[in-house]
């Protein structure tokens, strides 16, 4: 793991919601995230990785303020983000949503879109916050003629990088990346990576980047966190954990993807038909009605908190 002072910290925190069960049923808790843990150094990418429903983007929305933790805390340069207001919080942290149409006025042009976080702090002159805007646009590869245009004008590859530079014209420290290549054609997800990676080298940005597609993370991660059920089952550095994973889970995904090669077919990952419910966590390791290495201690001992070889491997079995 990487020694460097952490941009973000990430400590036990927690988000759970109440589900009804109907007329006369009570409501259920939900531990959409159940403990998360993590640092991340300056100017590197932790990609996080996991099935639909483990907790991915309920985590990014708890980082970026939109939604508060049930407990522990978030921390930026050392300072708690629930003690900072609206606007501090917007120059640290920005998102970058998977769908650029729907997060994008359609109604308004380029310029307005980008402008609109400059225009929220009110402490940006307009002559000014038009010379940031021009030069956002052509570092993302837009030329000053889009900026007159609006997103239904656009590709859906431009679109996302209008929604980069409203991203970036903060200038903040930490982008936080929900699949934000996923309603991509894979052409165009290759240019939006390669850009991504660009604007951190030239930038010093720091990415947090949630994906489901592991060829994307481990093209653009410089470390990987593997989510099952809430929690983080393993984190290691990426070559170290796409050249040899250590948790069930993680190479059951890494088998789930799919090969180009002729006659191969839909790999079976061995995880059988069962899916993952967050109402209803299995005690003990949380993987184990779906491990096909589980032992029976592994249906009452907790594997929370393990280190195996210097990395997070939430497994008795590692």
């Amino acid at each position: 793991m990487n020694s460097s002072p952490a941009a973000i910290e990430v400590m036990n925190i927690r988000r759970e919601f109440r589900t009804g069960r109907g007329m006369f049923a009570s409501a259920r808790p939900v531990r959409a995230v159940d403990g998360v843990s993590f640092a991340l150094p300056a100017g590197q990418v932790l990609g996080i990785v996991g099935e639909s429903g483990c907790g991915k983007s309920t985590l990014a929305r708890m980082i970026l303020g939109l939604l508060p933790a049930s407990s522990g805390e978030v921390r930026v340069d050392g300072r708690r983000l629930d003690s900072m207001d609206r606007r501090e919080r917007a120059r640290l942290i920005q998102p970058v949503f998977q769908d650029p149409f729907s997060s994008l006025n359609p109604r308004r042009t380029v310029e307005e879109i980008v402008s609109l976080p400059l225009a929220a702090q009110g402490d940006v002159p307009r002559a000014q916050m038009r010379e940031r805007v021009m030069e956002m646009l052509a570092r993302v590869g837009l030329s000053a003629e889009m900026a007159g245009r609006q997103p239904a004008q656009l590709s859906g590859g431009q679109r996302q990088r209008v929604a980069i530079a409203r991203a970036l014209v903060l200038r903040p420290r930490i982008v936080v990346c929900d699949e934000p290549t996923s309603a991509l054609d894979v052409s165009v997800q290759a240019q939006i990576l390669n850009l991504l990676a660009e604007l951190r080298r030239e930038l010093g940005l720091t990415y947090l980047f949630i994906s489901h597609n592991l060829a994307v993370v481990e093209h653009i991660a410089t470390e990987v966190a593997v989510m099952y059920l809430g929690r983080i089952v393993e984190q290691a550095e990426t070559d170290t954990l796409f050249r040899g994973p250590s948790h069930p889970y993680t190479r059951a995904l890494l088998a789930s993807v799919l090969t180009p090669e002729p006659g191969k077919g839909i790999p079976d990952v061995g995880l059988g038909e069962s899916y993952p419910d967050p109402a209803n966590i299995p005690p003990g390791c949380r993987f184990h009605p779906r491990c096909p290495m589980a032992e029976n201690r592994c249906q009452s001992e907790s594997p929370e908190g393990l280190v195996r070889g210097g990395r997070l491997v939430e497994c008795l079995l590692a």
